[in-house]
């Protein structure tokens, strides 16, 4: 990211399209052209894991398997997967413009069945009696690591009402080799679903960041430094974490009290146990960030900070407030991650309450930090004014935590905020409020400047993405098609080429004048008339 550029920040639930939820679909597709249209040269997304209670993207079933929902279902059917009539139909929810998670629950995963019913019908390689091909082969030997486990893991939670796996008999909740075996031989046909789902989300992932790669769009895709207390690695790795023999975690993840909440962040994701990652030289990270690399081409990691120092709260407090600072790996996990895997090409996520090692870490690890404009106005010359920014950073005039601009500007901001981002940005009413603050984030020295879709819209507080602390209500958001107009592109690719952040868009060719048209060549009965009267003309000219 060494050259200057922009991009948006796009969650692909966000997407355009029927069928209750964005996908990786056509629309998706369509969302790239009008990237490329824009002037734009990064894609943007959130965690793209399973989602589960809260619907969060950031407390995800699994920290390496991709998102059920997103799976296109007009692609399957063009697969011969599914017809038309068996989803077309339903009942998707009644506003296009938001997420109803209760519902895709309850209807996608029906409509997955079939999709896997008819998949096992299907016979690629002729004369052998089996639905697998060669890319079934290649992406389950590559996702050995992760995928049995997963795949066990969804089964037992079916199997149990969907209930957390520290509610489950004891033979399955502590794994006990001989409980699981019977499991998996009672269970093939459920476990082979779920490595169905997995399949198909990473051919049509593999595929959507194909199309982008090929239009010059580089996707920027995102991984919680934590993963959720109920989920696939936490029940298959406590090895991996501060747990008890039981399984139950000692201490828990989150945040201090800071600008987003007053009790702090109790996130509840177990701990990690780094004394026993840095005897396997951080062996599962390496397989985690390896994997992440492999569908993104930028990675930002979540809550940055956490790899310094970290909040450790007791498990069962109410609140974050009683939690503590612990030391966290340093830079002794980032040597590792390069030594296994190269160049890293990470953007830090180092907001909230930042120590001086914090910055020394970040700094020493040579990632890109972020900088947020929203957090800019307190009346004096603060490092997130955009004249401030580090070259070397990532400009947002606000993240998916967020208030949109506009709703940021009508319900959190005071008459002096309102004032100094007037005076500050040269606000004018003809340009307009949103436009002159996000030129304020494009003109600054960040490399890379990132916008989210609902601000370029200029919505307001109904197209927010997350609150945190507020567990209801989130992730829902989603644009129309008809926003994403041809005029919107232009004016993004003016703004974006206007501080050098993309290609000026090509001026119009003038329009030529009219050649006058030919005047038309007499006809021979007017020539002949021309002829006959000259003479009499001539006559009554002498007569005079």
């Amino acid at each position: 990211m060494k050259k200057r550029c922009s991009g948006i920040l796009m969650p692909v639930s966000s997407l355009p399209g029927g069928y209750g939820i964005g996908s990786m679909g056509q629309a998706a597709r369509d969302f790239v052209d009008f990237l490329v249209l824009a002037g734009q040269s990064v894609w943007q997304i959130l965690p793209v894991g399973p989602t589960s209670y809260g619907d969060s993207p950031y407390q995800s079933c699994s920290a390496f398997a991709g998102n059920p929902y997103f799976i296109d279902l007009d692609q399957l059917a063009a697969d011969g997967l599914l017809k038309p009539e068996d989803y077309a139909k339903e009942n998707w929810g009644t506003n296009p413009n938001y997420c109803d998670y209760a519902l895709l629950y309850q209807k996608r995963y029906k409509v997955l069945r079939k999709a896997y019913a008819a998949f096992l019908q299907q016979r690629p390689v002729p004369g052998y009696d089996t639905p697998y091909s060669d890319d079934w082969y290649r992406f389950t030997f590559l996702s050995d690591a992760w995928l049995p486990d997963y795949c066990l893991y969804m089964a037992i939670k079916e199997e149990n009402k969907m209930c957390d796996w520290q509610t489950w008999p004891a033979p399955l909740r502590l794994r006990d080799p001989k409980a699981l075996e019977e499991f998996r031989t009672g269970h093939a046909d459920e476990l082979g679903f779920w490595a169905f789902v997995q399949y198909e989300f990473a051919k049509q992932w593999q595929a959507l960041k194909a199309y982008a790669n090929s239009k010059g769009i580089k996707i920027m895709g995102d991984i919680p430094i934590y993963v959720a207390a109920d989920s696939a690695d936490a029940w298959a790795g406590r090895e991996l974490f501060e747990m008890d023999s039981e399984g139950h975690p000692r201490r828990v993840a989150g945040c201090p009290p800071d600008y987003f909440a007053e009790d702090g962040q109790l996130w509840g994701n177990p701990l990690y146990d780094w004394a026993y990652h840095k005897r396997t030289n951080y062996a599962w990270w390496v397989r985690r960030v390896r994997h992440a690399l492999s569908i993104y081409d930028i990675l930002r990691i979540d809550h940055f900070r956490g790899f310094d120092t970290y909040w450790a709260i007791p498990a069962g407090d109410k609140n974050a407030r009683g939690g503590k600072w612990e030391q966290g790996p340093g830079m002794d996990l980032f040597r590792a991650l390069r030594t296994a895997l190269g160049d890293l090409p990470i953007v830090a996520e180092d907001l909230g309450e930042i120590f001086d090692s914090v910055r020394a870490l970040l700094a020493e690890s040579g990632f890109p930090g972020m900088k947020v404009l929203q957090f800019s106005l307190n009346g004096t010359d603060s490092l997130d004014l955009p004249h401030n920014y580090p070259a070397h950073c990532v400009a947002y005039p606000g993240t998916h935590d967020n208030n949109t601009l506009r709703g940021w500007l009508e319900n959190e901001t005071t008459p002096a905020q309102r004032k100094q981002a007037k005076a500050y940005f040269a606000l004018t009413e003809q340009e307009g409020e949103i436009t002159g603050l996000l030129r304020g984030v494009l003109a600054s020295p960040a490399e890379l400047a990132i916008v989210t879709m609902a601000d370029w819209l200029e919505k307001g507080s109904e197209a927010r993405m997350n609150t945190p602390g507020n567990p209801a209500g989130n992730w829902q958001w989603r644009v129309a098609a008809k926003d994403l107009t041809p005029a919107l592109a232009r004016k993004i690719h003016e703004m974006s080429a206007r501080y050098f952040r993309a290609e000026p868009l090509p001026e119009a060719e003038p329009k030529k004048e009219k050649a006058p048209a030919p005047q038309p060549k007499a006809k021979a009965a007017d020539a002949k008339e021309e002829k006959t009267t000259a003479p009499a003309k001539k006559a009554a000219k002498s007569a005079k």
